[in-house]
């Protein structure tokens, strides 16, 4: 995802909250897997108190590790995957179905974003965030009209050195094929070459930074010209910098989804609905959403982000226009010749 909490949270990195708050006495445990600076952790401490638990809270920068991670043998009880990865995590039975009694919040959620071909039913996730992927520009370095050349910018010679890109397999990917008028879904071997091309083409001709949650400071700081960004990480920089706008191609970009997820590990499954619950409330909504900067699934809370923190922000927001997609799921091989042609691109 997603993310403007400051605290350290590194990557991939066990954290356990109670060391920062009361011991439970009941003795009760709940291991949660997200996205790095994707919470308030104040709604998290406060999720101790008030359920005489212990969270322990892990942290990774990508669906891709988080998978590593479960195929490693590490357990957890909730989770916040993309949507193309609660469709693998469906197929693989790796996840249970979402008894809707107990989210009793659930009345505030978005009723558009439900009901989408990765889940039809809802019957595996709980909507937590989502949002688009885009270009957060410096508006003092960048000429608009060469916004214009949609994700060709990107190409651009006189930015050279002065971007960064999202150090993400599918996520750049998405920008090449949608640069060349392709499906980011697409597994047409050609037409998947013919992007890698295209990256390994930008990374010798524009010596672009690779980066992930550490964008976030950066382009608070004006370090670059322009990044691919997410929605909410672009909002949370816009909150903070004035010189700095958010731009989404007409070629078409991806639009997302995360929510949260039960795990077939999970050993206490009331737990994890009180711990659901509790984050879409119209009251931990707000918070989580003011925290991080990304599109809340809860209504009320969005809206009174809009209207306040991020009144006027472009980001703080969702497109799915004719040409923008969600990832789909990726049969074996399909991921394979992604995984080795970006392997490739790191490596050029």
């Amino acid at each position: 995802m997603k993310k403007l909490v400051n605290l350290v949270l590194v990557s991939v990195m066990a954290i356990t909250i109670a060391g920062c708050s009361s011991k439970s006495s009941s003795g009760k445990t709940l291991k949660v897997f997200n996205w790095g600076e994707y919470a308030d952790m104040d709604v998290i401490y406060a999720f101790e108190d008030e359920y005489d638990c212990e969270v322990i809270y892990e942290t990774y920068d990508s669906n891709e590790s988080m998978y590593t991670k479960l195929q490693g043998g590490n357990t957890y009880d909730v989770m916040v995957p993309s949507e193309y990865m609660i469709q693998r995590l469906i197929k693989e039975d790796l996840i249970t179905t979402i008894d809707w009694s107990y989210i009793t919040n659930s009345d505030s959620l978005d009723s558009s974003i439900l009901n989408q071909d990765f889940d039809p039913n809802n019957d595996y996730w709980v909507p937590y965030f989502y949002g688009n992927v885009g270009i957060l520009y410096d508006t003092t370095k960048v000429d608009e009209s060469d916004l214009e050349d949609g994700w060709e910018i990107l190409r651009n010679t006189k930015y050279k050195g002065d971007i960064y890109m999202y150090d993400s397999e599918r996520d750049s990917f998405m920008v090449a094929l949608k640069a060349l008028g392709y499906s980011m879904n697409t597994t047409d071997e050609t037409e998947i070459e013919e992007a890698y091309n295209w990256l390994v083409d930008q990374r010798n001709t524009m010596d672009p930074t690779y980066a992930t949650d550490d964008v976030i400071d950066a382009m608070m700081n004006s370090s670059k010209a322009m990044a691919v960004i997410y929605s909410g990480d672009a909002a949370a920089v816009m909150a903070e910098n004035e010189d700095m706008a958010f731009f989404m191609p007409e070629e078409g970009t991806n639009y997302w989804f995360d929510g949260f997820v039960v795990s077939k590990d999970c050993e206490d499954v009331e737990l994890a609905y009180e711990f659901i619950n509790y984050m879409i409330s119209d009251e931990n909504a707000l918070y989580n959403t003011l925290a991080v900067g990304y599109l809340t699934s809860n209504v009320n809370a969005a809206k009174e982000a809009a209207e306040t923190d991020f009144a006027g922000i472009s980001a703080y927001s969702i497109r799915i226009d004719e040409n923008d997609e969600v990832f789909d799921y990726q049969d074996q091989e399909t991921k394979e010749l992604f995984s080795e042609y970006w392997t490739k691109v790191k490596a050029s």
